[in-house]
């Protein structure tokens, strides 16, 4: 290749990862359901849509995370509006044992009817295992739980992605304790029947959780983490998620706190909280916002979903639907979920 053409496609490339895309049109703002009336505190929202075109949305409610009483609510679009919260899943194992339930993602594979609720039961993130529901009338019921086998924990917060090839890759981590956290993806071949864990660089220095996956245009997927040390952490696969590259920091800020990746048309979002971590777990949450990137690497911020002195926005979960709207939803100061719809 000769030197003006290699220069002039170098440029291509440059102005490509820096271009300035237009802010989304807001096509809406509300609150899912009146608070107060169900629970007093939520957290950990999840947004899909179903076969019918209807949108679904969950969460975990109670007294306070991690109260045996925290049970999976979830609630439904109808028409232009939502229905009413409904206890979707619990943690009752019998009658005198019941554990608090964690974290739901919703997931429906492509082309297909069924709608699976994955969520978690147990006393806490380090000793909690993964269950799985199902619905095949579009999320109005919902089958028997059933338990995940022993090595899997289903995804942690952030939905599973479906590649051309069929299989399903689910974003997972595992706190092995409260220092150590690390994290992996799990496979399935056979329509979410049957999974196969991959570890992310387990002997990294970053301690990650709670990955999202975004899938690039030459196959490559890249993995973006939350991590304990005050940034975005980030992992490559070039083989659909069987090995990831060694973990590294992005620009991103993370105060120890979720976040959420999607692909939208030929760009990626993340949103995600722009702080630093504080002394307490819950510091660095007041303020929330959307970024967007053409290689995954050099993120911009696109604009704020909340800038507050006090509260807590967190936790947000980021869904493309069949028009191609943007979805967002987050926990909403642990007494509401928040939810907005972008057109880009």
């Amino acid at each position: 290749m000769n030197k003006p053409l290699f220069f002039f496609l170098w440029l291509l490339a440059v102005a490509k990862t820096t271009a300035q895309i237009a802010s989304p049109k807001i096509i809406k703002k509300e609150f899912l359901f009146t608070e107060g009336s169900y629970f007093k505190q939520c957290h950990a929202s999840t947004i899909a849509q179903a076969a019918n075109g209807q949108l679904l949305a969950g969460w975990f409610g109670g007294p306070h995370e991690g109260s045996k009483e925290v049970v999976i609510w979830g609630i439904r679009s109808e028409g232009k509006g939502w229905g009413q919260p409904e206890i979707w899943a619990d943690g009752q194992i019998r009658d005198s044992l019941r554990y608090p339930c964690w974290n739901p993602v919703l997931f429906r594979g492509k082309n297909e009817k069924t709608i699976y609720l994955y969520y978690k039961v147990g006393p806490n993130p380090r000793e909690w295992w993964g269950m799985v529901k199902s619905s095949e009338d579009n999320g109005k019921t919902w089958g028997k739980a059933k338990r995940l086998p022993e090595s899997i924990l289903g995804p942690i917060k952030n939905r599973p992605i479906e590649l051309p090839n069929g299989d399903v890759i689910s974003p997972s981590s595992t706190e092995l304790n409260e220092s150590r956290w690390t994290a992996h993806a799990e496979i399935s071949r056979d329509h979410q029947q049957t999974w196969k864990s991959y570890p992310i660089d387990p002997s990294s220095k970053f301690n990650v959780i709670q990955p999202s996956i975004l899938v690039h245009k030459d196959g490559r997927l890249q993995v973006l983490c939350r991590s304990k040390e005050g940034v975005v952490a980030t992992s490559w696969s070039k083989d659909n998620g069987k090995s990831w590259s060694e973990l590294t920091a992005t620009h991103l800020a993370n105060p120890n706190s979720g976040t959420d990746a999607i692909n939208c048309k030929d760009f990626f979002l993340i949103v995600y909280n722009p702080e630093l971590p504080g002394k307490e777990w819950w510091e660095g949450r007041t303020q929330l916002r959307l970024a967007y990137s053409y290689n995954g690497i050099d993120w911009q911020d696109l604009m704020s979903l909340e800038d507050e002195q006090k509260g807590e926005f967190s936790y947000p979960a980021v869904f493309k639907d069949k028009k191609g709207l943007v979805h967002i939803t987050y926990t909403y100061n642990r007494v509401n979920i928040k939810h907005w719809v972008l057109k880009f």
